[in-house]
C-alpha cells in the first residue's frame, strides 16, 4: 500500500491495530490460564470480551471509511506476545508469574494506547468525526484497563510476589 496522504496512513495504522487486536484475542486465554489470581483472571477475561467488542468497533470504522477490515500482521504486537509467551514458559512462583503477566499485559496496553492515540489524532485532523468518536471510545477503554492492571498489581500481586 502506497502512503500518499494522511488518510492512507490512517488506513494503514487501522489495519495494524486490527491485526494487533486479533492477536490479543488469541493471547489472552493463555494468560488467563497462566494466572493464579482470581482478580487478575477476571480482569483478563473482561479484557478479552472488551477486545472482541473493540474488533467489532474497528470493523464498523472500516465500513464507515469504505475499506475492508484486513491487514498485515502487526509485528510489534507479535513481538510483545512472544515475549509474554516466553515469560509464561518460565518456572516461577505463582505470585511472581502473576506480576510478570501484569507487566506483559501492560506492554500490550501501552502499545494500544499509543496506536489508538495516533489514529484518533489522524481522524481528528481529517475531520472524520464518526471515526474519531469510535476510536476514542476504545482509547479510553485501553487507558482504563491499564489503570486497573496497575491497581491490581499495587494492591495485591506485587506484595505477594515480593515475599
Amino acid at each position: 500500500m502506497k502512503l500518499n496522504n494522511l488518510e492512507d496512513l490512517l488506513i494503514h495504522e487501522l489495519k495494524d491495530i486490527y491485526s494487533a487486536e486479533k492477536q490479543i484475542t488469541k493471547a489472552l486465554p493463555k494468560m488467563i490460564k497462566a494466572t493464579s489470581s482470581d482478580k487478575l483472571k477476571q480482569a483478563f477475561q473482561n479484557h478479552l470480551e472488551m477486545t472482541e467488542q473493540q474488533i467489532q468497533r474497528l470493523e464498523g470504522v472500516f465500513e464507515t471509511i469504505g475499506k475492508k477490515a484486513t491487514g498485515e500482521k502487526c509485528l510489534a504486537m507479535e513481538g510483545i506476545i512472544k515475549e509474554a509467551e516466553s515469560m509464561m514458559s518460565e518456572r516461577a512462583d505463582a505470585s511472581v508469574m502473576d506480576a510478570a503477566l501484569i507487566a506483559s499485559a501492560q506492554r500490550v496496553e501501552h502499545y494500544e494506547i499509543a496506536a489508538y492515540g495516533t489514529v484518533c489524532a489522524y481522524a481528528k485532523q481529517l475531520g472524520m468525526k464518526d471515526v474519531l468518536k469510535q476510536l476514542s471510545i476504545t482509547l479510553e477503554e485501553e487507558k482504563k484497563t491499564d489503570e486497573l492492571l496497575t491497581k491490581i498489581a499495587e494492591q495485591a500481586i506485587n506484595t505477594k510476589a515480593e515475599k
